[in-house]
């Protein structure tokens, strides 16, 4: 019997690319930002995430509700919500997301002003400190356009 050569599994294989995990406010600015690599799941982020989003902010309000999709819809997400002392609404599986997009779009509408910026969707930077660097310029920017456009209907 003959070994064939190991050839990778085309769903196995590790992508290329950036992950980028995202808490923001109501109003959807944003808060803690994680990047990980494109091959990781979602929910080991949701830690890093949070504890970003504290560590940035300072102490959160006591009535924190925590907005997930279905990528953390499991008892690990649910017990380190309740660490945190964060109340979570988190879609579930085998529910079409359109019925249960809730309050999500804030997150959402604040990832598709990041993504606005190239160097976000092409960033092929291997160093960690240069990844970091551009996400919280492009969440700076976000955050300086928000601004600009509550001050202009506000104050005119």
């Amino acid at each position: 019997m003959r070994r064939r050569g190991r050839r990778p599994v085309p769903g196995r294989r590790g992508k290329q690319g950036l992950k980028r995990s995202l808490a923001s406010d109501a109003c959807g600015v944003p808060l803690g930002l994680v990047a990980a690599g494109a091959s990781r799941h979602d929910s080991p982020l949701l830690g890093p995430t949070l504890e970003a989003a504290i560590g940035q902010v300072g102490p959160l309000p006591e009535d924190v509700n925590v907005n997930l999709d279905r990528g953390y819809d499991n008892n690990k997400s649910r017990s380190l919500l309740g660490e945190l002392g964060f109340t979570g609404k988190i879609a579930r599986n085998g529910v079409p997301a359109p019925i249960q997009v809730g309050k999500r779009w804030t997150v959402e509408r604040t990832r598709s002003w990041m993504n606005g910026y190239g160097k976000l969707r092409r960033c092929t930077e291997r160093n960690g400190a240069v990844v970091e660097f551009y996400l919280h310029l492009a969440a700076t920017l976000v955050t300086l356009r928000m601004l600009i456009r509550r001050s202009t209907s506000r104050y005119r």
